[in-house]
């Protein structure tokens, strides 16, 4: 055990004897397992941020889109961009067809600019419904939501966020003044306060409309990008799902499911998706990021290799004082395993440092309820592969070192 002790003390004494070389010798293993911690740990922010704003909606939603899922590179008919209509929605809230669903919220997207007086900006701008008040947690600051008659009169008012005022109205109110989108002046009834990104919407860069009056007047267009259908409670959700297939097959004249030109997800399903996208490419990135480990293995395992020759005398004069092969061997594995070590302790420092200013910045920032997280998992990785590169790229130069003969190791000048 002392003995064991005098190595570890030895092998330290050899690496603070050189501090520079051993600084850049474990650069490498720094930037590989910093980039390692970021990657996942941003990744997995990220991750958790868009499953959070899919669980906002609630766990009885589903999303009706228009196009069936992708087969694969060559299915080059799978978007069916109009076949979800207003014909469509009106018979998912026919109780007869699809009994147990509450309401419905459909989305228009709105290409194209907003102004007013001389000044220009391009929002987000959707058409919905007024169910997007209650669903969405819509309710404007000043003024009000668009109600459903309004909807069915096809009205021409808008509701802006805060971002949209500023820049538009600058120190004025923007209410019931009238912006002009496309050929089309809307007065605004209502604005939104200071309430960031939700979902897939930053509310205060976002203009909403009722989707009759963008249908009518803006984009022209007589079908929807998506509707979002909440079910009673969340145990009628697959009912719901399956009538609702079962009714727009009916509508398309559709017998065989693989025809089906419309998608129904469920908020599972969307967690699921997205989970293995953010899942994809984390690794992608993360293989990446494992590259500079493997350039920093190989530089650790030449400078090692340095190291034997330039200590040649070292190494003759302790096996002449009784050392032995397996001692010599487990100094230079020591040493390769703390530099290695040491490398993925300071990676791990450095990129959770980063990651938690980058998820500061992104909360302050962009208004995101961005959460930040100690990558456990990646720290762990990140100290096991670190180890575990120091005993692959430092056994080669070690066993060199202990199969050297003292006798010429000692003439060795």
């Amino acid at each position: 055990m002392r003995f064991r002790t005098r190595t570890f003390i030895s092998a330290w004494k050899a690496l603070i004897t050189n501090k520079a070389r051993s600084a850049l010798t474990i650069l490498g293993i720094v930037i590989g397992i910093m980039s390692i911690i970021i990657v996942m740990a941003v990744g997995q922010g990220g991750q958790d941020l868009i499953l959070s704003e899919i669980e906002s909606l609630g766990s009885n939603t589903l999303r009706v889109a228009p196009g069936r899922e992708s087969q694969g590179p060559s299915d080059v008919n799978q978007f069916y961009l109009d076949s979800i209509g207003q014909k469509e929605m009106d018979a998912i809230l026919n109780e007869s067809r699809v009994p147990h669903v509450v309401d419905v919220m459909p989305f228009v997207v709105v290409p194209g600019s907003v102004s007013y007086q001389g000044e220009t900006m391009y929002p987000q701008m959707y058409g919905t419904n007024h169910v997007f008040e209650e669903h969405m947690d819509g309710t404007p600051n000043f003024g009000i939501f668009f109600d459903e008659d309004m909807v069915k009169t096809r009205d021409r008012v808008a509701v802006i966020g805060s971002d949209v005022e500023e820049e538009l109205f600058g120190d004025e109110s923007g209410l019931n003044k009238k912006i002009k989108i496309g050929d089309q002046k809307l007065r605004v009834i209502g604005v939104f306060g200071d309430k960031g990104q939700s979902l897939f919407m930053n509310f205060d860069k976002s203009v909403i409309v009722p989707h009759t009056t963008a249908m009518q007047y803006i984009t022209g267009q007589q079908h929807f990008n998506e509707i979002i259908v909440r079910a009673e409670s969340d145990e009628h959700v697959e009912q719901v799902r399956r009538d609702i297939q079962l009714t727009l097959r009916e509508m398309h004249d559709i017998e065989d499911p693989e025809d089906d030109d419309f998608q129904v997800n469920s908020q599972e399903d969307l967690m699921q998706m997205i989970g293995t996208i953010t899942g994809v490419l984390k690794a992608i990135l993360v293989s990446v990021a494992a590259i500079s480990l493997l350039v920093g293995g190989v530089g650790i395992m030449n400078i090692m290799l340095v190291s034997v020759t330039e200590r040649t005398r070292e190494i003759g004069l302790r096996k002449a004082v009784g050392a032995r092969q397996k001692d010599i061997l487990r100094q230079f594995l020591i040493e390769a395993v703390m530099l290695t070590a040491a490398g993925g302790a300071i990676g791990i420092a450095i990129g959770t440092g980063i990651t938690f200013l980058v998820s500061v910045g992104l909360s302050q920032g962009l208004n995101l309820n961005w959460q930040f997280s100690f990558p456990w998992g990646a720290a762990a990785l990140g100290l096991f592969v670190s180890a575990t590169i120091g005993l692959i790229f430092g056994y080669f130069p070690a066993r060199a070192a202990a199969k050297k003969h003292p006798i010429e190791a000692l003439r060795f000048e």
